[in-house]
C-alpha cells in the first residue's frame, strides 16, 4: 500500500512540476467549460429568414412581422421573386424562406383558405426541423388572430379564414440527420487523424532520441520537415477516399457536387491540420503531452465552434467571431455544401479562401517554431 501511495505522490509531483500539465489539469477544464458553455445550446434563434411577398398588403406584412418579432427569426433580406429565394438559400444567407402569394389577403378577406410557402434549407436537419416547428406555430397563431379580428368586426361571419402553409425542405427533403451528420463526421475524423498523427510522430522521434541522430546527419531542416510531413498528406488523401466511400456507399449520403472539388478542398484542410500538428509537436515534449494539447486546445473547441454540434448563429456574438478562426468551420460548410447542395467553387470560394489564409498562416508559424526548436 505504501508503494502505491509513493507512486501516487511521485505522479502528482511530476504532473504539478510540469507547467503545461498543470495548466491542462486545472485551468484548461475551467476555461473550456466557461467558454463552451455559451456554445452548447440547442435552442434555435435568429434563424436567417428571407421574405418574398407577392401580396404586399397589411395582412401579408403582418404575417412577416410576426416572424421577425418572434425572436426566432432574423431578416436576412427581402426579394421580389422566387429566384431570389433560391439564391439566398443556395449561398447559405438564409435558412428559411417565407413566400406569400399575390392573392393571400384576398383569400383571407374572402373567407377562403389562404395558401403560403415556407421553404427550409435541410442541410442542417435538426435546426430545420425546429425552425419549421416555430414557423407552423407562428402561422397558426396569426390565423387565430385574423379569425378573432374578423369575428369581432362581424360576429355573424360563419366561414372563418384559415391559413394553410405549404412546407417544403430543400437539399435534405426527408430531414435525415444522417445526411447532415455524416459529412460533418468525415471532416472531424480527417482532422483527428492528420493532426494527431503528425504531432505524435514528430514528438516520438524526439522521445526515442532519433531526432538528434537525424539532425547530425547532412539532412537539411527543410528536407527533414517535408520528409516527415509528406507521408501524412498521402495518408490524409487516402483517409478522404475511405471515409468518402463509407459515407456514400454505406450510409447512402447523396454526393451531389464535384468529387474533384471535394479533394481540392480536403487538400487545403489537410495542409492546415498538418500545420497545427507540427505546431503542437514544437510545444509538446512527449506523445502524451502532444495528445492532450491537441485534444484540449484544438479537438474539443473545434468540435463546438465549427457548427458540427451546435448552430453557430445561436452562439453569442463574441463566440461567433471566434469561430471565424476555426478552419473546421469552413471545411464543414464546404463539405456539406458539396454533399447536400451540390454547389461549386462559385459559391464556396469565400470558405476556400479563408481556408487558404488560415492554412498558410498556421503552417508558416509552425515551420518557424519547428526550425527554432531543432536549432
Amino acid at each position: 500500500m505504501n508503494t502505491v501511495l509513493l507512486i501516487v505522490m511521485k505522479e502528482l509531483r511530476q504532473i504539478f512540476r510540469d507547467k503545461r500539465l498543470r495548466f491542462m489539469a486545472i485551468a484548461a477544464p475551467v476555461i473550456q467549460l466557461t467558454v463552451l458553455g455559451y456554445a452548447a445550446v440547442t435552442d434555435v434563434k435568429h434563424v436567417p429568414l428571407v421574405v418574398c411577398d407577392y401580396d404586399r398588403t397589411s395582412i401579408s406584412r403582418g404575417l412577416a412581422d410576426r416572424f421577425l418579432n418572434s425572436g426566432y427569426f432574423e431578416l436576412a433580406g427581402t426579394v421580389d421573386t422566387a429566384d431570389g429565394v433560391d439564391e439566398y438559400i443556395e449561398h447559405g444567407r438564409a435558412a428559411l424562406a417565407l413566400v406569400i402569394p399575390a392573392d393571400f389577403s384576398a383569400d383571407v378577406l374572402g373567407r377562403h383558405t389562404a395558401q403560403l410557402q415556407v421553404l427550409a434549407d435541410g442541410t442542417d436537419g435538426n435546426s430545420a426541423n425546429i425552425a419549421l416547428a416555430y414557423a407552423s406555430m407562428i402561422v397558426n397563431s396569426y390565423s387565430q388572430y385574423l379569425l378573432q379580428d374578423m369575428l369581432d368586426k362581424n360576429p355573424q361571419a360563419d366561414l372563418p379564414p384559415r391559413i394553410a402553409p405549404e412546407i417544403r425542405v430543400w437539399h435534405n427533403a426527408s430531414l435525415q440527420s444522417r445526411n447532415y451528420m455524416v459529412p460533418g463526421v468525415l471532416a472531424f475524423v480527417l482532422m483527428l487523424i492528420t493532426m494527431s498523427m503528425t504531432s505524435m510522430a514528430i514528438v516520438r522521434e524526439r522521445e526515442i532520441g532519433t531526432m538528434e541522430q537525424l539532425l547530425v546527419t547532412p539532412i537539411r531542416p527543410w528536407q527533414l520537415l517535408f520528409g516527415k510531413l509528406i507521408p501524412y498528406v498521402f495518408i490524409g488523401m487516402i483517409d478522404v477516399t475511405l471515409v468518402l466511400l463509407v459515407a456514400v456507399f454505406w450510409f447512402n449520403v447523396p454526393l451531389r457536387g464535384s468529387v474533384g472539388l471535394l479533394y481540392l478542398c480536403s487538400g487545403l484542410f489537410v495542409l492546415t491540420m498538418l500545420g497545427l500538428g507540427l505546431f503542437v509537436s514544437t510545444v509538446a515534449r512527449t506523445q502524451q503531452q502532444a495528445l492532450m494539447i491537441a485534444q484540449f486546445a484544438f479537438f474539443i473547441p473545434f468540435m463546438y465552434f465549427s457548427g458540427f454540434v451546435f448552430p453557430i448563429e445561436n452562439m453569442p456574438v463574441v463566440i461567433q467571431k471566434i469561430t471565424y478562426l476555426v478552419p473546421l468551420r469552413y471545411f464543414m460548410e464546404i463539405i456539406r455544401g458539396i454533399f447536400l447542395k451540390g454547389v461549386g467553387m462559385d459559391v464556396l470560394w469565400p470558405q476556400m479562401l479563408a481556408l487558404v489564409a488560415i492554412g498558410v498562416s498556421v503552417f508558416s508559424l509552425a515551420v518557424l517554431r519547428f526550425r527554432r526548436t531543432i536549432e
